[in-house]
């Protein structure tokens, strides 16, 4: 998958998220906000990887 995919998976489960919350399904919406922040970030370090940053562990 490219990076633009990536995004719009990413950018999907946002709003999928913040429609869960505005119907009430607040425990479901958390985890969904939780699965897009973990992709995003998997996101931003391989992009920092693949351009030769120095990660701090």
């Amino acid at each position: 998958m490219n990076n633009f995919y990536k995004d719009i998976y990413t950018g999907a489960l946002f709003v999928t998220g913040m429609i869960g919350f505005m119907a009430g399904e607040f425990i479901i919406s958390s985890a969904v906000f939780a699965i897009a922040f973990i992709a995003s970030n998997i996101n931003v370090n391989r992009k920092r990887v693949t351009d030769g940053h120095l990660l701090c562990d």
